[in-house]
């Protein structure tokens, strides 16, 4: 078989996993926000942190709708499907 047509099955099953985790973060994120999680909580501080940096790119796409307590916040959601369509491309 030729170099060309070799498949790494490893490295794709490491992409699927790291972006698995970042979608699992950035969806507990979504529902933190939705749910009006306190970001008081050490749990809930540490999701938005680690989930903020990958969402601050999608930041400002859209409004966001709803109070400050309880947000609908698209930018999550678009970040959530961007991120997937990388990791199975």
């Amino acid at each position: 078989m030729t170099e060309e047509g070799r498949y790494n099955f490893r490295a794709a099953a490491v992409v699927g996993f790291i972006v698995g985790v970042v979608d699992i973060l950035i969806a507990a994120r979504f529902l933190g926000k939705l749910l009006g999680a306190s970001a008081q909580s050490a749990f809930v501080s540490f999701i938005y942190t680690v989930s903020g940096p990958l969402v601050a790119p999608f930041q400002g796409i859209f409004g966001n709708g709803g109070s400050k307590a309880n947000s609908f916040e698209t930018a999550d959601l678009v970040a959530i499907i961007v991120y997937a369509v990388i990791g199975w491309g």
